[in-house]
C-alpha cells in the first residue's frame, strides 16, 4: 500500500535531511497523490509526521538522561541548539532541558510510530525447506511488544552507519532477529550482521548465536513495506495449515545484498524454524 511504502521510508530516514519529493519518489507517486493519499489515511501531512516523529524521539532520548542536548538536536536534523529549542518547545510546551530534568514522558504526548497494514496475505508463495547453518550475530538490540513494533524501522536507521564497519563482520546480508519472546507479546529484536566471532565487538551491540536448525524460508520481492503482512499471514494462515510444528529457537528476517535500504526494493527472506 502507499501509505505503508511512505511511512516506511520516514521511519528509516527522518533522521536525515527528507523532502516531500524524496518520500513521493520512494512511494513511486506524484507529490500531490502522496500529500492527499498519506493525510487521508493516518491523518497527518506527511512533513508534519516527520517533524513531529524526529522531535518524539529526541524527547525520549532527553528524558531517558542523554547528557548532550545539542548532540541530540543534531541527530533530530536540527542546526543548530536554538533551532531545536525552538521546534521543542513549540511541539511539546516545554525546553529540552526541562523535559531532561523531569526524565519523564508523562506530562508530554510524544508521536509513535503508526503501525503499517497487518491484515493477512490472500496468497503466500509456499516456503522452501532448508537446513540453515550456524550464525553468530551481532547489532542493536531492543524489546517490542505488539503495540511498539511498529519502531523497528527506526532501529534499522540507527543500525544502518555500523554496517560494514564492525569488527568480524562476514558479507553484506543484515539480519534482524526475534528471540527471547514471551506470552505477553514480548520480543527482543535485533537489527545486526553475521560476525565471525563476538570478542571485539562495541560494547553497545548486542550479539546472538542461532544454532543449526531446519528452516522453512519465505522468499520475497515485494517491497518491503510489506513485512508485517507476511509475518501475519505466516502464523495465522500457514503455520495453522501447514502440519509443520514451529520450533522455539529465533526466528530472523534476511536482507541480502540486492536489498537497497535507502529504497526498500530488492527482496528479503523469512525464516521460520520448524520441525518435521
Amino acid at each position: 500500500m502507499l501509505s505503508d511504502k511512505a511511512l516506511w521510508f520516514i521511519e528509516n530516514h527522518f533522521r536525515e535531511p527528507v523532502s516531500l519529493d524524496d518520500v513521493a519518489g520512494a512511494a513511486g507517486v506524484s507529490r500531490f497523490h502522496l500529500s492527499r493519499a498519506f493525510a487521508y489515511a493516518t491523518g497527518h501531512s506527511v512533513m508534519q509526521y516527520v517533524r513531529v516523529r524526529r522531535l518524539s524521539e529526541a524527547a525520549r532520548a532527553l528524558a531517558g538522561g542523554a547528557p548532550d542536548v545539542l548532540a541530540v538536536a543534531l541527530d533530530a536534523g536540527y542546526g543548530s541548539h536554538q533551532a531545536f529549542t525552538r521546534a521543542f518547545r513549540d511541539e511539546f510546551g516545554m525546553t529540552p532541558e526541562a523535559l531532561r530534568a523531569q526524565a519523564s514522558l508523562a506530562k508530554i504526548s510524544i508521536q509513535e510510530p503508526i503501525k503499517m497494514n497487518e491484515a493477512v496475505l490472500e496468497t503466500l508463495a509456499p516456503p522452501r525447506i532448508e537446513n540453515g547453518k550456524t550464525l553468530l550475530i551481532a547489532g542493536l538490540r531492543e524489546r517490542y511488544s505488539a503495540q511498539t513494533a511498529a519502531a523497528i524501522p527506526a532501529q534499522w536507521q540507527r543500525f544502518a552507519p555500523h554496517i560494514g564497519h564492525i569488527p568480524g563482520q562476514i558479507g553484506r546480508a543484515t539480519y534482524g532477529v526475534l528471540s527471547n519472546s514471551d506470552d505477553a507479546g514480548n520480543t527482543d529484536y535485533i537489527a545486526g550482521v553475521e560476525v565471525s566471532d563476538f570478542s571485539r565487538l562495541p560494547r553497545e551491540f548486542a550479539s546472538i548465536r542461532i544454532p543449526e536448525q531446519k528452516y522453512a524460508v519465505f522468499a520475497h520481492r515485494d517491497h518491503v513495506s510489506i513485512i508485517r503482512r507476511v509475518w501475519a499471514t505466516i502464523y495465522n494462515k500457514w503455520k495453522p495449515e501447514s502440519g509443520y510444528e514451529v520450533s522455539d529457537g529465533p526466528s530472523f528476517e534476511r536482507y541480502g545484498e540486492a536489498f537497497d535500504p535507502v529504497s526498500g526494493n530488492g527482496g528479503f527472506e523469512i525464516w521460520i524454524p520448524v520441525k518435521g
